[in-house]
């Protein structure tokens, strides 16, 4: 099995080369810098250099790839650009005969368009995907517990044990861990029998803030309380990695939490059903943060 990995050198993709290396896999994995081919070297796959803007160089790259592990870049300079790069890699994936793209949408899809570029984008994508005649898995994680590693919260839990994010406390979440999601994706290549399907996948446990603290604590094995931060103060400490824009939008999507009379589902209760179809072995948060102590406590 030859598989081609978009997105590898982020923490969403990354670790399905290390999963895919598992099953015997074959990993190549596409990057626009030069600067990552060492990471991807280290971790077992062959890196080639290319920009999703290059139909060309997309359709070179994968002549003889039996799978492909998609996503569209987070944080595009205009979101309006991530239909044409997944319009070539789809259309280079039908030209030469690759058997499935595994496509992690990086969260829940909606239901319809909400007038976010980013969001509406990806029901473009679905449409796309779906009438292009090739088989496909769509993986639509929630909220990542890799989150919890950025600027804007492990500060807060290394210097004041607090566990800092921009959700009400009130807010339930199933955290999932990217190596679980990675390990859907590879799960879903490997399945022959998934051929036109969509799973949205969660962690087991719906966890509140203050429970959220609580199994970080237990991980941690020190005291960590949950600090709901302000969505602006959030927005300040964002500012520099996505821009003063980008920071605003999220800023003010968190904002609209904070004053939500109900909150939107972050959780699968059905997860046991999907575990059926691509067996997962799941990471729980406490699990989680024990295994990545060292980077929170210093």
């Amino acid at each position: 099995m030859k598989i081609l990995v978009f997105g590898a050198t982020g923490s969403q993709q990354f670790n399905v080369i290390g999963e895919a290396k598992k099953k015997g896999a074959e990993v190549i994995a596409a990057t626009s810098s030069g600067n990552s081919f060492s990471k991807l070297s280290q971790a077992g796959a062959t890196p080639v250099l290319a920009n999703l803007a290059d139909a060309d160089k997309i359709l070179e790259i994968t002549k003889g790839i039996d799978a492909i592990a998609f996503m569209i870049p987070v944080s595009l300079p205009n979101p309006f650009d991530g239909l044409q790069y997944s319009k070539n890699v789809i259309d280079a994936a039908k030209v030469n005969g690759v058997k499935k793209i595994v496509w992690n949408t990086s969260g829940w899809l909606e239901a319809q368009k909400i007038g976010s570029p980013v969001d509406d984008i990806k029901l473009d994508v679905l449409a796309y995907l779906k009438n292009s005649g090739l088989d496909y898995v769509i993986i639509e994680p929630t909220i990542y517990m890799e989150n919890m590693m950025g600027p804007f919260c492990a500060p807060f839990i290394t210097n004041e044990r607090k566990l800092a994010y921009p959700t009400p406390e009130a807010m339930p979440i199933g955290w999932i861990a990217s190596r679980d999601v990675s390990a859907f994706v590879v799960e879903a290549i490997y399945n022959s029998d998934l051929k036109a399907d969509a799973f949205k996948i969660s962690g087991l446990e719906n966890l509140k803030g203050n429970d959220l603290a609580s199994q970080f604590s237990k991980g941690l094995s020190e005291e960590i309380v949950y600090y709901p931060q302000k969505p602006q103060e959030f927005g300040e400490i964002l500012k520099p990695f996505v821009g003063e824009a980008g920071a605003s939008s999220v800023a003010a999507y968190y904002e609209s939490l904070q004053n939500a009379i109900e909150y939107p589902s972050k959780f699968n209760p059905n997860m046991n059903e999907v575990l059926k179809k691509i067996p997962v072995k799941m990471t729980s948060l406490a699990d989680w943060a024990k295994d990545n102590k060292d980077y929170f406590i210093k």
